[in-house]
């Protein structure tokens, strides 16, 4: 009987060692994102040995990461849902696809959950810390931080630019995008083409962030529509006129920031949407301050597809920079000449100035724009909520 009962035992654990299955990215509910989320960080290790199936990792644990080659630590943002972000996947063999290298997925996504940017945003410094630890043991084994990269996008860049702090700005190479929703090919585009170059592109003013510049080369981007324009360039359209310069350029700014003679200045608006069919269209947005001086920008990228509790952040750029907002004008329009008017429901938007980040930041709730029918409103200080 008892042999019976170990046989049985083992043949269980053996079973056990075969079925098991690949770590895959954690994925929450809205009702996670609802009632908040505790961090837990997660690691997992993409090589060409195995491009598809991760291998869960940690400080103690480096598995079949090889410290002589390259390390990519890719490190989403804010999860407003609790879903997996899609682009991951495609991130990831993409890269591979490129050179042998360890491509490390960092999943913070409890703690990134939350339909409350700023507790997410308080988390990243400890996301940097557990990444620390990680490398501090990749260094003990040999690794080079010439050749440890990180790409963030969103809060990623943040947790990015405060793990190339901690090591006085050595890391290889930071790759700071703000958001990221494009096809595989071109998703990495940016990204693969200043590895080729040795540059450093950037799309907005990096002074605004930084944190971003910790490291020896620093990419920023914004990356904002699925076929990747950067603000309205195309990174690809500037390559050849920047290798026939002389000497070649190594650094380009896409867009231009609040100095002389440019005087462009820049704002997120961030917009969660409540409607339960999928919108897409474009955004108007104008302010006024107190004395009555207006200032306009119409987002005329692509339409933005608008969906129910995700977040979409556009850029949008002012010719004028008023200090006080007093209030803001909305018109959401579908492009559509005839055909039913449609309705986009708010639930938050939310005004930060990028060259600024020191300014309050402005919110309004439970907002029904009109098709092409200008919304006025006075917007209020967002909450500065911590956890």
């Amino acid at each position: 009987m008892l042999r019976l009962y170990f046989l049985i035992s083992l043949m269980c654990l053996v079973r056990s060692d075969t079925d098991e299955t690949c770590p895959s990215f954690t994925k929450l509910s809205f009702h996670s994102a609802v009632v908040g989320t505790g961090l837990n960080v997660k690691l997992m290790l993409y090589t060409r040995r195995n491009p598809t199936c991760a291998q869960a990792i940690n400080s103690t644990v480096l598995g079949n990461l090889n410290v002589t080659k390259k390390t990519i630590f890719t490190v989403h943002g804010f999860r407003p849902t609790g879903s997996p972000p899609v682009w991951m996947e495609d991130l990831v063999e993409g890269l591979l696809s490129v050179d042998d290298m360890n491509v490390v997925v960092v999943d913070w996504n409890q703690g990134a959950t939350t339909i409350i940017y700023n507790h997410a945003s308080t988390k990243t410094r400890k996301v940097a810390i557990v990444l620390k630890e990680f490398i501090d043991q990749m260094l003990a084994e040999g690794a080079s931080l010439d050749d440890i990269y990180m790409i963030g996008v969103s809060l990623g860049a943040h947790v990015a630019g405060f793990v190339g702090k901690m090591y006085n700005g050595q890391l290889g190479r930071i790759t700071g995008m703000q958001y990221f929703k494009c096809d595989h090919q071109r998703s990495v585009y940016l990204y693969l083409s200043s590895l080729r170059e040795n540059c450093t592109i950037t799309a907005y003013p990096c002074d605004s962030y930084q944190d971003y510049r910790n490291g020896k080369c620093v990419n920023c981007g914004i990356s904002q529509t699925e076929s990747c324009p950067l603000l309205g360039y195309y990174a690809d359209n500037w390559k050849d006129y920047l290798r026939e310069r002389d000497p070649p350029m190594t650094k380009a700014f896409f867009d231009t920031a609040e100095e002389k003679p440019f005087c462009i200045y820049h704002y997120f608006v961030d917009i969660i949407t409540w409607n339960k069919n999928i919108r897409r269209g474009s955004i108007t947005i104008k302010l006024r301050d107190k004395a009555g001086n207006t200032t306009e920008s119409k987002i005329n990228h692509e339409p933005t597809t608008f969906q129910k509790y995700h977040q979409v952040s556009l850029l949008a750029r002012f010719n004028q920079d008023l200090d006080k907002v007093a209030a803001i004008s909305l018109v959401f329009s579908t492009g559509s000449v005839i055909g039913p008017r449609y309705k986009l429901r708010i639930l938050r938007m939310k005004l930060r100035s990028l060259a600024h980040p020191e300014r309050p930041q402005l919110c309004r709730y439970d907002l029904v724009l009109m098709e092409n029918v200008e919304t006025v409103f006075q917007p209020i200080l967002c909450p500065e909520l911590q956890m």
